[in-house]
């Protein structure tokens, strides 16, 4: 059984299309988790009479503190983090699970896989359009159509959503804060299992997603999370992405001491942007101050 994080920020028809997808098309009932940041589109009261297991903040507190909150919630083993713009496929639980006992430890990191609109040049990503926001959204055509694309897992990639241990989730410190409201949080979380000994990254692909995609990060102010990954690191994150995760698809599966990235060294690239970051802005802190001066000063409960 897994625990299922969903954060959501007003965004009530994208939150129910969401849960109902998940309700119909899981096999095993799984807790679902929802963080409402506010709440005050009428989510707060959704999640109440569908009797939904909630966290809420007074205001946007942003992904971070957001998903810790909900995570502390778990009461399994394994949570899956999701949008709520996303759609399950059917399926989607049977194809984690198989993963989860395909690894003879629980320091792994498993990522569902994307069909959307646009892919962004990204070839992880399963280009479809099925509509571009619940009203339009087509579910016959996407339960006919989600699977028509062959492919199977891929090691050494990352995507969303993503499925954890809450052990380990707990042992590297979760989202980190200095990351809020989000963007490159993920990228950030990645490279913490990855320091911890992670060596597990499997996208999966029979566990299948569909994502609307920009419908909370497009509404606020965006903290500059490429310059605080490579400020925080020493490498930028497509080096992590173009040198880390793929040498993971060795023969050996890239867990060796003769595997040059598995400890992160900075580079050059990332040393001379280290410096000009740290001359002009403020690290790590000022991201933050310029989405929300007085972030995380608010109310947290928990509900359901």
């Amino acid at each position: 059984m897994i625990s299922i994080v969903i954060p959501t920020w007003n965004n009530l028809p994208h939150l129910k299309l969401c849960v109902e997808s998940l309700q119909r098309h899981s096999d095993h009932a799984h807790e679902i988790i929802v963080h409402l940041n506010d709440g005050s589109d009428g989510s707060l009261e959704w999640v109440q009479a569908q009797d939904i297991k909630y966290t809420q903040s007074g205001k946007n507190v942003g992904v971070c503190l957001a998903v810790n909150h909900a995570v502390s919630q778990a009461k399994h083993d394994w949570v899956l983090f999701m949008n709520d713009d996303m759609v399950a496929a059917p399926g989607w639980d049977k194809a984690f699970m198989e993963a989860i006992t395909s690894v003879d430890t629980d320091l792994a990191l498993f990522f569902g896989t994307l069909i959307q609109p646009e892919d962004g040049g990204n070839d992880i990503i399963i280009k479809r359009d099925f509509g571009r926001t619940p009203e339009t959204f087509d579910e016959t055509a996407f339960l006919k159509g989600c699977f028509e694309d062959p492919r199977g897992d891929r090691e050494g990639a990352a995507s969303q959503p993503t499925l954890f241990h809450k052990k380990w989730w707990t042992m590297v410190g979760g989202y980190s804060l200095e990351f809020s409201p989000g963007m490159s949080s993920d990228d950030d979380l990645l490279m913490k299992f990855w320091v911890a000994g992670c060596r597990n990254f499997r996208m999966v692909g029979a566990s299948r997603f569909y994502h609307f995609g920009m419908a909370s990060t497009g509404r606020i102010t965006h903290n500059q999370g490429g310059r605080m990954f490579v400020m925080k690191w020493g490498i930028t994150q497509l080096e992590f992405y173009r040198y880390y995760l793929p040498s993971l698809r060795r023969p050996d599966g890239g867990n060796t001491p003769d595997n040059p990235h598995n400890f992160v060294r900075p580079t050059w690239l990332g040393k001379l942007r280290r410096v000009r970051y740290a001359l002009r802005y403020n690290y790590p802190l000022g991201g933050i101050e310029t989405w929300d001066p007085v972030a995380g000063s608010t109310t947290f409960s928990e509900g359901g």
